[in-house]
């Protein structure tokens, strides 16, 4: 069982890397990569490659197994659907938007729900106790 925690943390490391990747050509690349970039939504573009960072830790943490990093996760998974509805609202209220960032967000929404799903199954976080 603990060979599954350990292959989510290896995914969890290996999307945080390509995240940072992605997220800082679109964000610090030359004028071309800007270009390329399209009708990106600035508060999307920026939670994701900050996460990134978030996501290296918590893939660490959990191919290491330790009990903080299924907190992490689900956090993670929270703040991913959050910023995914906010995107939701910004295209509602007629922002410009690219909809290959509707398919990132699924994504990205879908890992996160799927990495947090097999932490806690294994490693559920315990509860704190008053002291």
């Amino acid at each position: 069982m603990k060979i599954a925690i350990k292959i989510a943390g290896a995914v969890a490391v290996l999307f945080g890397l390509l995240t940072l990747i992605s997220g800082g050509k679109a964000l610090f690349g030359g004028p071309e990569a800007r270009a390329a970039v399209g009708n990106a939504v600035p508060f999307v573009l920026w939670f994701n490659f900050l996460a990134g960072f978030v996501y290296v830790l918590a893939g660490a943490g959990l191919f290491v197994l330790r009990p903080w990093a299924a907190t992490l996760a689900a956090a993670i998974a929270g703040a991913t659907l959050l910023v995914f509805v906010a995107f939701g609202i910004h295209v509602w209220l007629g922002g410009a938007y690219e909809m290959r960032t509707v398919g990132a967000m699924t994504l990205r929404s879908a890992v996160w729900l799927a990495i947090t799903a097999i932490a806690w199954r294994i490693s559920p976080p315990s509860p704190r106790t008053a002291g």
